[in-house]
């Protein structure tokens, strides 16, 4: 992975971009860097593995649907993250040459990261990084939704046997969405963390 021309890339596509090696390093960046605002958390597994739930509640007003104790609940903080002044989440796949993939079954992740938040935050772990858009998109169907499923314990074919996407027509099916970033949005200024660690799924 070449992570220097693939900021170099992003950067041309108007993104800001950081670089750390580690995930504690970017957590430290991010909690030293967000003081005294509202915070909208996409669901993420990296952003649980970085604790930054905690990290960040201290010094600023976080909303983390990955918080919610029932559904009902899960949709009142989503719906609170979307009209925050900071989102954070991450992506299920980025190419080397700048696309990033998300894939959504509620919609909350895919619709916070795109409009009418001051600053959007991207963080991701090396494990998400492909050569191409075409095996970006590969690794969001087949490795990351599957093992989101599975995390989340829906009775979906890719949870079950964990191996590919079925694209199934099960009620619990968590790929209702897909978006690919191609550019910055034009009017959300949005950084990219980029972590020599893997993290998330």
């Amino acid at each position: 992975m070449d992570f220097q021309k693939t900021q170099k890339t992003l950067r041309k596509y108007g993104y800001t971009t950081k670089y750390f090696e580690t995930k504690d390093e970017a957590a430290t960046y991010l909690e030293n860097t967000i003081v005294g605002k509202s915070v909208g958390f996409g669901d993420s597994n990296t952003l649980m593995t970085m604790n930054l739930y905690d990290r960040l509640r201290g010094s600023n007003t976080v909303f983390d649907p990955q918080q919610a104790i029932d559904n009902a609940s899960f949709l009142e903080i989503a719906k609170k993250s979307l009209t925050t002044e900071i989102y954070i989440t991450s992506v299920n796949a980025i190419a080397e040459t700048g696309e990033m993939v998300n894939i959504d079954g509620t919609g909350n992740r895919i619709a916070g990261s795109l409009f009418g938040h001051d600053k959007v935050y991207f963080v991701i772990g090396k494990n998400k990084f492909e050569a191409t858009l075409e095996k970006a998109m590969w690794r969001a169907k087949n490795i990351a939704a599957p093992q989101n499923a599975k995390r989340i314990g829906v009775k979906t074919p890719c949870a079950i046997k964990g191996d590919r996407c079925y694209d199934c027509k099960s009620p619990e099916r968590i790929c209702n969405g897909t978006i690919i970033y191609q550019r910055k949005m034009s009017n959300v200024e949005t950084e990219i963390i980029i972590i020599n660690e893997l993290l998330g799924l």
